[in-house]
């Protein structure tokens, strides 16, 4: 049980490291400042090791819910902040978001 607690500790804890930027872009509506390379190797990252973890619970006959959360979690972070790199440019018109169309108005 103290295992348990500990994997589903950490795994809430990685699985919310994102939220502060995730939602400082969706206020700002601009993801300008992120790295493009970084969003890309963090979405593809957490794609593979999740798809690695769950055949190999299939294959085993296991499951960690931690981490399925986890990556879950962080598939879902990265692919709106992806989505919002290549969209609030479009949208707002502007490469900085809405933000910086609030500044140039």
């Amino acid at each position: 049980m103290l295992i348990e607690t500990i994997g589903w500790t950490g795994n809430i804890i990685f699985a919310i490291c994102g939220l502060p930027q995730v939602i400082k872009t969706f206020r700002s509506k601009s993801a300008r400042d992120l790295s493009e390379l970084f969003l890309w190797l963090w979405l593809v990252g957490e794609l593979l090791t999740f798809v690695y973890i769950l055949a190999g619970d299939w294959q085993s006959g296991t499951t960690h819910y931690p981490l399925y959360f986890n990556y879950a979690v962080n598939i879902f972070m990265a692919a709106y902040l992806v989505w919002a790199k290549y969209t609030y440019p479009l949208r707002y018109g502007v490469p900085g978001g809405h933000q910086a169309a609030l500044q140039s108005a």
